[in-house]
Formats: structure tokens, sequence, C-alpha cells
């Protein structure tokens, strides 16, 4: 039976980092999981009170790790740490750019792990009174199987095997359309899961064009001073080596010449670097609008995907209402089954009556 209403896996925390998994074969080398950086991030499942760290590379799940209360995460260097998980018989690394990267992981791993112990705890404590109030339950169960065991069976003469059918018929629809309603939601959440890593992808390499941005359009107005003094000191240079030219050359007025022309096409070179940056930083900025746009097309995917949630748990309630309207039938059928049952044995009861008292008038009679 579905919840009517099922929430879905919070993201609670996000970072970037290199992903390893250890060598099964040597249990010492790392493998790859991932080319270059790739976005783990920490879930919430309020439904089973469990947290996860999922990373997604593409399609396909690099790191999907359940976090218990004996996992452990190690740092085993000042950007690299590490936890094992028994569960998937392996070991996941994470390669961070920064010292405080690591440093945040390895605490929201240590809060995430705190509460799935608590989550264990409660789990536990309702576990044992369930357990208690079964045991009190066992022995009035235990009488009622005893009943009925002993009583006698009874022989249905009104055909039971068309009810007998209908029954199954609806109980296997009413299976297949479980499964595929169960299918339907996991293939959802398989889409939004990846959908918010890509955003969260989105969002962090947008802060970093914005930073760069920023940055370039402080010192856009500095190089644009600097390049017109280096022009002004060119026009300058160059009036002085006419004016030399003019004059006619001696040997310390050839040297001057040399001299400045050296500094000429130094300052020329620099010129065409500057130019270079300039649109470096250009073509950055119509990368930056490309990027808002994909943002922009993943939030609309994302709220596309919201939509069809919402479809999704409304029919999941339908299905409910036919569910509980086939189990009011099945419990109806139940019932007129037992009263015909209850008939059946006032009939024999009856004849048997009938026979006695024939019995007994015949003894009277002698």
């Amino acid at each position: 039976m579905f919840p009517l209403h099922r929430e879905r896996e919070q993201p609670i925390f996000s970072t970037r980092a290199h992903v390893f998994q250890i060598d099964p074969a040597t249990k010492r080398n790392w493998i790859p999981a991932s080319k270059h950086a790739v976005t783990v991030s920490f879930f919430y499942d309020a439904n089973r009170h469990a947290y996860r760290i999922i990373s997604v590379g593409g399609t396909k799940a690099i790191i999907n790790s359940t976090i218990s209360h004996n996992m452990t995460f190690t740092k085993t260097s000042q950007k690299f740490g590490q936890w094992a998980d028994s569960r998937a018989n392996t070991v996941y690394g994470l390669g961070f750019a920064t010292e405080q990267q690591l440093h945040q992981f390895a605490e929201r791993f240590k809060e995430v792990r705190e509460a799935a112990r608590l989550a264990r705890e409660k789990s536990q404590d309702k576990m044992e009174l369930s357990n208690a109030a079964l045991s009190i339950a066992a022995p009035q169960f235990s009488q009622d199987l005893t009943d009925e065991l002993q009583s006698p069976p009874v022989m249905c003469v009104n055909g039971p095997d068309d009810k007998l059918f209908r029954s199954q018929s609806a109980d296997i629809t009413l299976s297949s359309e479980k499964e595929r309603i169960k299918k339907m939601l996991s293939e959802g959440s398989i889409c939004e899961m990846n959908l918010e890593s890509e955003l969260f992808t989105l969002q962090d390499s947008n802060a970093k064009l914005v930073a760069a941005l920023h940055e370039a359009n402080a010192n856009v107005e500095q190089w644009k001073k600097q390049l017109a003094a280096y022009q002004e000191e060119t026009e300058r240079l160059r009036d002085q080596v006419a004016d030399l030219e003019a004059h006619g050359g001696q040997g310390p007025s050839d040297m001057l010449k040399d001299e400045l022309t050296q500094s000429l096409e130094e300052l020329e070179n620099l010129l065409k670097a500057k130019d270079g940056e300039i649109r470096i930083l250009q073509s950055k900025r119509s990368n930056f609008h490309e990027l808002e746009q994909e943002r922009e097309e993943a939030i609309h995917r994302l709220q596309e995907l919201e939509m069809r949630n919402v479809e999704l748990e409304r029919r999941v309630q339908n299905t409910e209402q036919n569910l509980n309207l086939a189990s009011a039938l099945e419990d109806r059928e139940r019932a007129e089954n037992e009263v015909q049952r209850v008939i059946q044995i006032l009939d024999v009861k009856i004849f048997d009556l009938n026979d006695l008292r024939q019995s007994l008038v015949k003894l009277i009679s002698k």
C-alpha cells in the first residue's frame, strides 16, 4: 500500500570532489570513478529515515552509499578522505580542491552518522514494543487457530469456484497496477535526482563564472588606463625616433635608436598580450550567458518533474481508493461465504434433529 503523500529525498549538503574506489583485486590501489570533479551530495529520505551519499556522473550513479551508525570517514591527507561501505563491499575515496572542503565534508559526515544512530535506536525501541504486543496477543491467536482446526469441514454446494476465480483475477489486476505505479515512481525519482545533480553543478559553475567576471570587470578599467599609457609612450618614442632620423645618425644616437626600437617592440608585444586577455574575457562572458540558459532549462525541467510527481501522487490516491473498494468487496464475499457455511451447518443440525424426532416417535409408538 503506497502512502498518500510520498515525500522524496531531500538534498541537505553538496560539494565537488574527485571520486575514487578501491581496487577489488589488490585492496590497495585507487581506481578513478570520474574523469573530473563531480557533485557529491548528502540526501535524506524522510520515509525510511535514512541518509545516503549520492554522486551521479552522466546517467550512472558513481556513489550510492547508505550511511550507518558504524561508518567512519577518515582523513588520509590534507585534501583526501575515505570511508568503507560494507553493503556495497567497497571503499570510497574523495579528493577535494581545498582543505576547507574536506573539513566541511568530514563534519557533515559526523552529523549525518549521529542522526542515523539516533534513528536506529528509535527503530529498535519500536520493534521491542511491537514484539511485546505480539507476545501478549500470541495465546489468543493460538486458541483461535485451534478452534478453527477442530471445526468440521463443510462442503460448499453453491459453486464457490466462480467467486474464487473472480477474487484471484482482481488480486492479479491490483498487483500489476501496484507494480506499474512503483516503476513509474522510481523512474521519476531517478530523473529528479539527476536533474538536481545537474542543477547543483550548474550553480557551482555559475558562481565561479560570476566571481571571474567581477574580477575581470574590476581589472578592465585598469588595463584600459595601462593601454592608453602604453600607447602614449609608444607615440612619444616614435616621435623621438623620427627626430633622431631627421637630425642624422651618430654613434651614440644609433645606440639610442636601437634601444628605443627594442622598447617599442616590447610595448607592442605587451599590447598584443593585453588584447588577447580581453578577447578571452569576452569569450568567458559569452560562455556565462550559455550557462545561464542551461540553468534556466534545468530549472524548467525540474518544475515539469515536480508536476509529474504531483500527477503520480494523484494516481496513487485513486489506486488506493480502488484497492480499498476491492478490499471491502472481498470482505463482503467472505462474510457471505461465512453466512452460507453457517446455514449449511444449521441445515445439517436440523436434519439430525428430524431423524432424532422420528426415532423418538417410533420408540414412543412401540
